[in-house]
């Protein structure tokens, strides 16, 4: 996401009642809560789903080269959740509109790593593609790849039933890679809690469809 540390966000209790503004700098050193915008990205295919997931980009502040949610940002303290979708365009150059999204909910996240604490109003969707292979468009100085498993692969990994699974490159500016193991290490470290709450509800809506 191309957004200056000075920028402000707005900052909520954990009730989520708006209390105040913040730098995002200032945000993550004090823990406070604030609202993002995440978009997860599916495709059936012979009634599979598989998951897509973001590489970030090694040149990345935060989590440089790890595997994320498809796209994802931090909303300003004047956007609306409906402002967030400029993250599908900016990340992966796709446009859509919010009508396309389906919504998982407003879920809780904490990520933890040294002095960086990142606590999320994550405003949660699901884009249900047509196209395994879509058009991506990355955006080189954030994300370096899109790589794809099926979701009952993702589920057995967070489930901790297996310790590796293989993610299918999409795209990627390696262009020697086409196929890849990973372990949790290997993902952006979001809380457990939301990770389940995420994939079980894409495995609802998959299962409705």
């Amino acid at each position: 996401m191309s957004i200056l540390e000075e920028e402000m966000l707005a900052v909520f209790d954990e009730n989520h009642l708006k209390i105040g503004e913040q730098s995002r700098d200032i945000i993550h050193r004090q823990g406070l809560w604030h609202e993002t915008f995440h978009c997860w990205i599916v495709h059936l295919e012979e009634g599979i789903p598989y998951l897509y997931f973001q590489q970030r980009s090694n040149v990345k502040k935060d989590f440089p080269n790890l595997f994320d949610i498809t796209a994802a940002g931090h909303l300003l303290a004047h956007e609306s959740v409906n402002d967030g979708i400029r993250e599908v365009e900016e990340e992966l150059g796709l446009t859509i509109s919010m009508e396309e999204l389906q919504p998982i909910g407003m879920i809780k996240d904490t990520i933890l790593q040294g002095e960086f604490i990142d606590n999320e109003f994550a405003h949660t969707l699901l884009l249900i593609a047509e196209k395994f292979n879509i058009a991506f468009h990355l955006q080189k100085d954030e994300v370096s790849g899109i790589f794809t498993s099926p979701l009952s692969e993702v589920v057995r990994l967070y489930d901790k039933k297996v310790d590796r699974i293989s993610l299918q490159c999409i795209t990627s500016y390696n262009k020697e890679v086409s196929q890849i193991g990973v372990t949790l290490k290997d993902f952006v470290p979001h809380g457990i809690r939301y990770m389940k709450e995420v994939l079980n509800s894409i495995q609802e809506k998959g299962e409705e469809i």
